[in-house]
């Protein structure tokens, strides 16, 4: 009987299966669609029970017609900043799951900015204090349903991030993964454990979190979980960007990622911590030993695309075709949805669209909403050292004219993977690994096989007027927030 390796990326927009067989072949996919609410301006999320049904509607999907005693391993790439509550006891979720784009500790977030406190944050953490990590989310759902917290220390209620709530759901264990855990704020990343003194500050009680554990577990085996038999091991879990940097064989000098999801993730690995300005460390993944990054997060990219689309009434597609047939004619749209993530990290950003006339048409929003997408990802890498080169992933790398701009803003060579499932790809690649399918010079070539590279065709004149302009306009964004905080202070 083939052996073959059952890969499930849960993401925001949606979860995906992937079956890949000893060769490194997909055989077989599954994929199920996951909404997002939006109850109150900043606050964003989904329903928990509908995620983990679409997993398991996903899995169905692959698997279909296929022996499950074939799956000898599974791996599970997770969305990462998002946080559950649930009953220990029934499984149930308690509140609908607060998405990584949430901003309800946005205001809690800026008081504390500037004190020892947020030092102390980003000291440990390797983070900057604010609302897209976890412990604030965490904070905010404790305080709604179990204030005192008598419930999460007396055992009743469990909280975790995506990872931790999916593990407990398909085998029962309760843990979380050590690259998701470093994404909480709440992980010393120099003793790989949660921190007591900023658990204790934020509020969550060590008892409320999975025990932290590499990326290979032991993460126990499926006990109850349909529509996949009992004993079948999960052998990997990474978070969606490392997952994608694993699937790049990122372990390899000068190798940086850059993944364009709902939101993107820039990240290259490093030999030392103490990340300087707007770049995060983080762990990227641990097999045999923590492996550290550097990273930087933008909070939308495609999440504009998908807003836009909304506003016109048209499909992502059609908002991408007609980007890719339009100027901009010097219209600009700074996507601060919930403020700027890196290199700015303002909260307070207003979205802004800026350079439109009564002549302006839906081709020229739909190009600067594409442009954005590629200056954002710019900036970034202008606060990285030695990137010679670009590995793109992620569903808006299909848009060849983002490649192409993305190399002409950034100066640099993009090389586009055109494989479509690249996070689950990689947490597939690691657990194959674990299960010993295959070995890591075999990862090493099959991450170079098939890119298509894009190369810088622009004067450095035209660069810096793009950039210039660019950054002129997300300056008056910022502006336009901390005017609006100055009036409601």
């Amino acid at each position: 009987m083939e052996r073959l390796v059952l890969a499930v990326d849960q993401g925001t927009s949606s979860t995906k299966a992937l079956l890949v067989n000893a060769a490194g072949r997909i055989v077989a996919r599954g994929d199920a669609a996951l909404s997002q609410s939006h109850p109150a301006p900043g606050l964003v999320e989904q329903d928990a029970r509908a995620l983990l049904a679409g997993v398991q509607a996903a899995i169905a999907a692959c698997v279909k017609g296929i022996d499950p005693r074939a799956v000898v391993g599974i791996g599970l790439s997770t969305q990462r900043e998002s946080v559950v509550l649930w009953e220990t006891k029934t499984g149930r979720p308690v509140a609908p799951l607060v998405s990584w784009q949430d901003q309800r500790g946005a205001e809690r977030a800026a008081r504390l900015e500037g004190t020892p406190f947020a030092d102390l944050v980003r000291q440990r953490t390797g983070l900057p204090l604010d609302p897209m990590f976890s412990a604030l989310k965490m904070a905010a759902l404790l305080d709604e349903h179990d204030p005192t917290r008598e419930l999460v220390s007396c055992g009743r209620l469990r909280l975790g991030t995506v990872d931790s709530w999916l593990v407990n759901a398909i085998t029962g264990a309760f843990v979380t993964e050590i690259g998701n855990a470093s994404r909480t704020q709440l992980l010393n990343l120099r003793t790989g454990a949660f921190d007591k003194d900023l658990l204790t500050a934020f509020g969550v009680p060590e008892r409320a979190l999975g025990e932290v554990v590499a990326s290979t577990g032991p993460f126990g085996h499926t006990s109850g979980f349909d529509p996949l038999p009992d004993g079948i091991p999960v052998a990997a879990v990474l978070g969606d960007s490392h997952s994608a940097l694993f699937a790049h064989a990122g372990w390899r000098p000068g190798v940086t990622k850059a993944t364009y999801g709902t939101g993107s993730s820039v990240m290259t690995l490093t030999s030392s911590l103490g990340a300087a300005g707007a770049i995060c460390d983080t762990i990227a993944w641990s097999v045999g030993g923590p492996a550290f990054a550097q990273e930087a997060n933008i909070r939308s990219s495609g999440r504009t695309l998908t807003w836009l689309a909304d506003l016109l009434g048209a499909t992502v597609e059609e908002v991408i075709e007609l980007a890719e047939c339009s100027d901009a004619d010097g219209v600009t749209l700074v996507p601060a949805f919930g403020g700027i993530g890196a290199p700015w990290w303002d909260t307070r950003a207003q979205p802004l669209l800026a350079g439109f006339s009564l002549g302006t048409g839906r081709g020229q929003v739909a190009r600067a909403a594409l442009e954005s997408v590629a200056h954002q990802v710019d900036d970034v890498l202008g606060a990285m050292t030695g990137i010679d080169r670009v590995m793109a992933d992620g569903g808006l790398t299909r848009s060849t004219a983002l490649m192409q701009l993305q190399a002409d803003l950034s100066g640099v060579e993009v090389a586009r993977t055109h494989h479509p499932d690249l996070s689950a790809a990689g947490v597939a690649d690691l657990a194959g690994l674990t299960l010993g399918l295959w070995s890591t010079p075999d990862l090493e070539k099959r991450a170079d096989d098939g890119l298509e590279v894009f190369t810088p065709t622009w004067s450095e004149d035209r660069r810096e007027a793009a950039a210039s302009r660019w950054h002129e306009r997300l300056l008056a964004a910022r502006e336009l927030g901390a005017r609006g905080n100055e009036r409601t202070s």
